[in-house]
């Protein structure tokens, strides 16, 4: 870890949201303060799911701006606030994009990143992500990431970022020495995993949907 303090999972979600709608949503950004809670409490692409009030954002914010990781400027009837990672982290764009999917999404394997970073930045291959993620953990400065020991019966090891600390001990249970895997089985695992992220993503758009359509007074949504 550098020497910024340990952040919290809310000062790591707002981050993460900020970084990712900057890319994503550029018209809209800097974010309201509407925005930003919305994007925190998306039901999809992101783990953990939580429930950020406005007060809660707000006062993140605040922790945020005294450690000059956000900036705030007026804009209309409304403030707006941005993310200054670039500033205090003195990192490339590209490292910036795989720590805003690790901030907003946990743990991935290098693939699952480069999968989940499309939308903001388009690496050639897995060994590009993966030259950047060393980059991150053999910083000058303190290590941003960590690769994790490898899971049982899984291809590729998880990468974690450490804005937060060091790892829970549940980000790290259930680990077997890399030798004694068996290829075949990573990639049934992998693929068990992306089937299970995605029905827990259509399960959150269904509910979202379900209730749009209730607050709309439209009868048979399944």
């Amino acid at each position: 870890m550098s020497n910024l303090r340990a952040l919290s999972l809310f000062e790591i979600r707002v981050l993460g949201v900020l970084s990712e709608k900057q890319r994503t949503v550029p018209d809209s950004y800097p974010l309201t303060l509407n925005s930003l809670v919305s994007g925190c409490n998306q039901k999809t692409s992101r783990n953990p799911i939580i429930e950020i009030s406005d007060a809660e954002a707000q006062a993140t914010l605040d922790s945020l701006k005294a450690l000059s990781l956000v900036t705030e400027s007026s804009g209309g009837r409304v403030y707006r606030y941005g993310h200054n990672l670039d500033g205090v982290l003195k990192i490339p764009s590209q490292s910036i994009v795989l720590l805003t999917v690790l901030m907003l999404r946990g743990p991935q394997t290098p693939g699952e990143l480069r999968i989940a970073s499309e939308r903001m930045h388009n690496f050639a291959d897995i060994s590009s992500v993966e030259a950047f993620l060393e980059e991150l953990a053999d910083r000058a400065a303190g290590a941003l990431v960590r690769k994790l020991p490898r899971l049982a019966g899984a291809r590729e090891s998880r990468w974690t970022h450490l804005l937060g600390g060091e790892p829970a001990g549940g980000e790290t249970a259930g680990l077997t020495d890399a030798g004694t895997e068996d290829p075949s089985l990573g990639e049934v695992a992998a693929l068990k995993a992306h089937v299970a992220r995605l029905e827990a993503e259509l399960a959150g758009v269904k509910a979202l949907l379900g209730r749009v359509c209730s607050e709309l007074g439209i009868d048979g949504f399944p």
